[in-house]
């Protein structure tokens, strides 16, 4: 019988995909702006996606702010890494900010669309400068483009 011995870069890491505010409403909402798959539709792809990086996926969504700061709290000792939809908080949340700022794991936000290229309020993120990086503007596949980011900054 082999003995095998698990190093930390060896053992599965988990990413928290969080998102906010009317996310769980993808499919339906808007699907001219935001397309037409689901956030279950997200969810899978980015398990799938997640499993062949040798990533375990964390997928929640919340219409709350503070459940999503006790989430990033939650991460900070169980996950290699963050990847955030914050939705409208991005550009209103000072307390997201503060919660990124306040764990030391990191987080990258996205966006489903290009925030830059939508109405005037859009184009100020309150938590960009607290995060490792912003993807947004390439539909779902924000997403996984996402989780590859998160996967090189946790290798």
């Amino acid at each position: 019988m082999a003995l095998v011995l698990l190093t930390e870069h060896s053992m599965t890491q988990t990413i928290f995909v969080l998102n906010g505010p009317n996310l769980n409403l993808l499919g339906t909402r808007e699907p001219g702006i935001y397309g037409a798959k689901t956030l279950t539709d997200i969810e899978t792809d980015c398990k799938v996606a997640g499993g062949e990086l040798g990533l375990e996926i964390d997928f929640r969504q919340s219409n709350h702010e503070g459940v999503l700061i006790d989430w990033l709290h939650e991460a900070n000792g169980k996950a290699a890494g963050v990847m955030l939809n914050a939705g409208a908080f991005t550009h209103t949340s000072l307390a997201l900010h503060d919660a990124i700022r306040a764990i030391s794991i990191p987080v990258v936000e996205l966006h489903i669309t290009n925030v830059h290229a939508r109405e005037d309020f859009r184009h100020k993120s309150l938590i960009a400068p607290a995060v490792k990086g912003v993807i947004c503007g390439f539909g779902p596949h924000s997403y996984i483009l996402a989780l590859h980011a998160l996967k090189n900054l946790t290798a």
